[in-house]
């Protein structure tokens, strides 16, 4: 029964899993760099405001933080299951950057972000900026070693097959690690996510302005976001260039199908439109501007669908590909060009939410509340968050028939022992309690969130003699009072 599918059921789990995880591992690496920049902010001014705003980023980052922990071994599991055979002919490759994401990037970020939650007062303050620095570090270090391995996947480097074909085995670390598209890759996901993370902080200032609590935090959020947005979307062009580039050189068939290009010829960039059953695009573009994008020559030849469905073994006619030869298969091309596609329009809509971030801002700080406007501002990261699982999808789709390029199809590398009723058991249980995870979530950072930083009790500080010389005041309320009170219905 086709539904019953071994190959299909096991992509629909691994997807399902891969996208409830990358929920939360992309706001958790955006907020750890607000964390970092909170406490530099209480670490120059030693206001009590920027002390409660470390510790807000914190919470929120660490409530989201554990969820992508537990999720993420639901995955790691799945490939010692439903992808055995992807195991044990990568196994050798595939396990080194995961022991190094946990040694070496996860205990560093795991162990100094209990630092941040529970030693604030127990060492001293430049050491305890260190540490939300160390916690942001690492979370972007175990992304490194994330992407080395999927980048693997995409352009493999640094191994050779063993005679019999039964596994692929490491012969240069640093050839494997610093695959073509690593760099690449992580540059332009790292700060997909910083992205992410600036819009959420744009979103939660925006929210506080509405319901007229903490507005003071609510116009301080959006500043911050605003500055973090503008230039990491900025550093996106170049960073997306690399990437595009990487593709063209390397995944030949991702590229065609990413523009839609069925013979050979330059590629043309299409705004929007769709693809025939042949895989021809339709709709408006411009000539020859996607090889302008990659080489700087909009003149440059790249194979197209038709060639590629073929093994390819001389590209010496394709000055902009590098590959030595190709095993044939193309991608759903479909899919890919709609999700290429979708991901470069939100981009764009990326640039122009940011520009309407800034005149909200400049009314707000005029005195000129619209909550429409500001509500915008609240939803404004269901934009950078698309746009990421477009990216991914056109990453992982784009790579298709193959689960390591050019090496071993999709279709190789399930395991030869799960049955398709297993699957849809898993599957239906894996969305119950996903449902159930992302539920319990919500309710926390809600409330979290409405809260708010919460400047801790009255105390006394002392001086040497023992005379009381400061206090340190304040509660919630007394803050919220002094903004003008505000709306309890949060």
């Amino acid at each position: 029964m086709e539904f019953l599918d071994v190959a299909v059921l096991s992509r629909l789990q691994f997807a399902i899993t891969v996208i409830f995880h990358f929920l939360f591992v992309p706001l958790s690496i955006g907020l750890g760099l607000f964390v970092a920049l909170a406490e530099t902010r209480y670490f120059r001014t030693k206001d009590p405001k920027d002390r409660a705003a470390t510790k807000f980023w914190a919470k929120l980052f660490t409530t989201t933080f554990v969820i992508g922990v537990a999720t993420g071994i639901t995955m790691e599991f799945s490939f010692g299951t439903n992808w055995a055979n992807y195991s044990r002919f990568v196994g050798d490759i595939f396990g080194a950057p995961l022991a190094a994401e946990a040694l070496l990037a996860f205990f560093l970020e795991s162990v100094f972000l209990g630092v941040v939650l529970f030693a604030r007062d127990k060492i001293a303050p430049k050491l305890y900026l260190i540490s939300t620095w160390l916690v942001c570090f690492g979370s972007v270090l175990s992304a490194l070693w994330i992407l080395i391995a999927n980048s693997w996947m995409q352009t493999p480097a640094g191994f050779e097959v063993l005679p019999d074909g039964s596994k692929a085995v490491i012969t240069d670390f640093w050839a494997a690690a610093l695959n073509p598209s690593t760099i690449a890759r992580y540059l332009h996901t790292v700060d997909s996510l910083l992205i992410l993370g600036s819009f959420c902080v744009i979103a939660v200032g925006a929210w506080y302005l509405v319901k007229k609590r903490h507005q003071d935090y609510g116009q301080r959020f959006i500043k911050t976001g605003l500055t973090v947005g503008i230039i990491t979307v900025i550093l996106m062009l170049p960073f997306a260039h690399m990437q595009a580039s990487v593709v063209a050189e390397e995944q030949p068939a991702k590229l065609a199908a990413m523009e839609g290009q069925v013979e050979d010829g330059p590629v043309d960039f299409t705004f929007f439109g769709w693809v025939d059953e042949n895989g021809q695009a339709h709709g408006p573009a411009i000539a020859g501007l996607t090889s302008f994008l990659a080489t700087f020559d909009s003149s440059t030849v790249y194979p197209g669908l038709d060639t590629l469905s073929e093994p390819v073994s001389d590209f010496s006619a394709y000055p902009g590909v590098e590959v030595d030869s190709y095993q044939g298969g193309t991608p759903p091309v479909g899919v890919t060009f709609q999700a290429y596609h979708l991901m470069v329009a939100l981009y764009a809509f990326l640039i122009l939410w940011l520009i309407f971030a800034g005149i909200v801002l400049r009314q707000t700080k005029k005195g000129h509340t619209n909550k429409v406007l500001l509500y915008l501002l609240v939803f404004a990261p269901v934009i950078p968050f698309l746009c990421i699982q477009a990216g991914w999808m056109v990453a992982e789709i784009g790579r298709q028939p193959w689960v390591v390029y050019n090496l071993l199809l999709t279709n190789d590398a399930i395991s030869p022992v799960v049955t398709g009723v297993e699957l849809l058991i898993t599957i239906a249980l894996f969305v119950i309690f996903y449902i159930i995870l992302f539920i319990a979530w919500l309710r926390i950072v809600f409330k979290q969130i409405k809260e708010g930083p919460q400047l801790e009790p009255a105390k006394a500080v002392a001086s040497g003699d023992g005379a009381v010389i400061e206090t340190v005041e304040t509660t919630a309320t007394h803050d919220n009072s002094e903004q003008g009170g505000g709306d309890q219905d949060a």
